[in-house]
């Protein structure tokens, strides 16, 4: 398998920020969608973005508290998006595709993580459903709106993709439920996502890219105990981070902010990043950066994708697109 899964020297790293790598850049006139853009590394992107100049849309499933999260901001708005509710999702995007605006930027980054065992829908599995089919069905109805901008989606991922693939023969853990297995599936299904939008995409100028973010104390761990990260040796007992890997929010968001917008990266597309660069391909099992063989695989991606357009009823890119 070729893969253009290669660094490019950037210049950035771990411990650059999001401002750090809009430094020069003016994102005046363009519009974002940043989902989950009023909490942990989704503030920070749509905070820096804002001060760069763009209009950013906040769909958020609390919207009065996003709303107070983002009180002041230059040119921000929010509106309604539950990501497990597609009855909501073809809301948003009906609502958003009303007033006739472009969308240049879109960034997936809200998410759940080793949630207990939940259960959406049709009985899908929370995890999977949020974080992958939820995002899937929002960018295929924002469809008109991202091919006129003519921009980026950008899919926020994991390094804990490495956990696990697509579980083909059991993708809503029907028998037996593992909280991060299901997450490593999830975080999987971010990258193969970003890589069949981008084979699909590319020839109207729609450029797709996928990152792990680093590792980061947010509200994504609402669902840990606090012995289990104890345990991890995430923290110490008065919750205050242990291991001198993890970034600040205002780092953690550096990525997605970069893929989204880095000039860098104009004429590329279906590739994975991590610490603001192109990640390389990670071959030893006991890898602790790059991403896996399997989350960049584009014969899995396009499975993923049909089994997605089945289960969502959803595919802008069908012959008809009669399912939207």
């Amino acid at each position: 398998m070729t893969t253009p899964q290669h660094r490019i020297g950037s210049g950035f790293g771990a411990r650059s920020t999001a401002d750090d790598v809009l430094q020069g850049i003016d994102l005046s006139g363009k519009l974002a969608i940043v989902t989950g853009g009023y909490s942990g590394l989704g503030l920070e992107t749509t905070r820096a973005l804002s001060r760069a100049g763009a209009r950013v849309v906040v769909p958020a499933r609390r919207p009065d508290a996003a709303r107070e999260a983002l009180g002041g901001l230059d040119g921000v708005a929010v509106d309604e998006l539950d990501l497990a509710d597609f009855e909501s999702v073809r809301g948003f995007a009906e609502r958003f595709l009303a007033t006739g605006r472009s969308a240049e930027i879109v960034i997936a980054n809200a998410g759940i993580m080793a949630c207990p065992e939940t259960r959406v829908g049709p009985g899908w599995e929370a995890q999977f459903a949020t974080n992958h089919l939820g995002h899937y069905a929002l960018v295929n109805r924002l469809w008109p709106a991202i091919a006129r901008g003519r921009g980026r989606v950008v899919s926020v991922s994991s390094g804990a993709h490495g956990g696990s693939g697509i579980r083909w023969e059991d993708v809503h853990f029907s028998r037996g439920y593992d909280k991060w297995l299901a997450y490593g599936q999830a975080k999987t299904a971010n990258i193969l996502f970003a890589v069949h939008l981008d084979a699909l995409g590319r020839d109207t100028g729609v450029r797709a890219f996928a990152l792990h973010p680093g590792a980061i104390l947010t509200p994504l761990q609402r669902h840990l105990p606090k012995e289990e990260m104890i345990e991890f040796g995430w923290i110490d007992e008065a919750g205050n981070a242990l291991d001198p890997g993890f970034k600040t929010p205002q780092q953690g968001a550096a990525t997605q902010v970069w893929a989204a917008t880095s000039p860098q990266l104009a004429g590329m597309g279906g590739v994975y990043c991590e610490d603001c660069d192109i990640a390389e391909v990670a071959t030893d099992a006991d890898a602790t950066s790059g991403v896996r063989p399997h989350a960049i695989d584009p014969d899995q991606a396009a499975r993923l994708w049909c089994l997605s357009a089945e289960l969502t009823g959803v595919n802008a890119f069908a012959p008809s697109a009669a399912g939207r």
